[in-house]
């Protein structure tokens, strides 16, 4: 359903591109009713199925990393390589300013062109980029900054090289050392959420998912094909893997649920961001008033209780 209302989207928005600096009183009519007509058609995006949030999750204009960095945050200055191999730019990250406080944020990289996916490696870090992304962390525990990631990964990567150079113990070593540091960490869920290359940087005290963001253990294709031998059923594994941000809210897996605009995050990037920067000032504000090892035994508090 969401994938034709979408589709009906683009087609208001390109008449209205179409008529963009047309003057004429008719052009300006015929604007606003544009307008209107997409306002009465993303209101009918209520009630989604969970495929429907996995297509959202997945939409190709959702804000990525660098669009959160820009909004947010003001004199990013970015970090690069893993000290010991190379630079792995599907990890994005470095040190900021966030209300007057100064943080490392780090997150996944997606691209907006082919060109730039490929770039990115679609988002699947390599081990040199969960290498580059735990150097950050350390150093920010060092200085006492916070930690802010931004989650939006369909995995790591599963190649002959990253296997080579230890992508299991980068993630396992992400996973021990994020567990222990001491200064607050805050994982926002962006989009999509998979399997170990998500967690290597949602070790948080507080993980925030947006609306229609999704996170869990693999793709749904990938659970249908193991379960069922049939990637054809991904709409039932939907269902069953409980992998939106409604679900694992109430499993306590994360914390808080970020509102998004009708249409998911790309229709008002504007209002997301205000969403946004709303949950990072409350969790901030209460980690802050934290010690280090209040920290550690509240991250390992939170792990601990999922499940029980």
């Amino acid at each position: 359903m969401i994938k034709d209302i979408l589709q009906m989207e683009e087609d208001l928005l390109r008449q209205m591109e179409e008529l963009k600096g047309d003057e004429r009183p008719s052009a300006r009519l015929r604007r606003r009713q544009l307008e209107s007509d997409r306002k009465e058609l993303l209101a009918t995006c209520t009630n989604l199925t969970a495929e429907d949030k996995v297509f959202l999750a997945r939409h190709p204009k959702r804000p990525k990393i660098d669009e959160y960095i820009n909004a947010l945050f003001t004199d990013f200055f970015e970090q690069k390589g893993d000290r010991a191999n190379s630079d792995d730019t599907s990890i994005l990250g470095g040190i900021a300013m966030y209300q007057g406080m100064p943080v490392t944020v780090i997150g996944h990289r997606k691209g907006n062109t082919l060109e730039e996916n490929m770039a990115y490696n679609f988002g699947m870090p390599e081990p040199e980029g969960y290498r580059k992304a735990l150097r950050m962390m350390e150093q920010a525990e060092k200085f006492g900054r916070p930690i802010i990631t931004f989650i939006d990964t369909p995995g790591a990567y599963p190649g002959k090289e990253a296997e080579e150079h230890g992508q299991g113990e980068a993630i396992a070593r992400n996973l021990m050392v994020m567990s222990g540091l001491q200064v607050p960490v805050i994982a926002v869920v962006t989009g999509e959420g998979s399997s170990g290359g998500a967690l290597a940087l949602g070790v948080a005290n507080r993980v925030l998912m947006l609306e229609n963001a999704i996170y869990s253990v693999l793709s749904p294709e990938g659970f249908a094909s193991i379960l069922w031998k049939d990637a054809s059923r991904r709409a039932e594994a939907c269902e069953v893997m409980k992998l939106t941000a409604q679900d694992l809210y109430e499993f306590g897996v994360i914390e808080e649920v970020i509102p998004e605009p009708l249409g998911g995050a790309q229709s008002n990037r504007e209002e997301l961001f205000e969403n946004v920067d709303a949950s990072l000032k409350k969790a901030l504000g209460e980690l802050t008033r934290m010690s280090g090892h209040a920290l550690v035994q509240d991250r390992y508090d939170k792990f601990r209780k999922i499940g029980q």
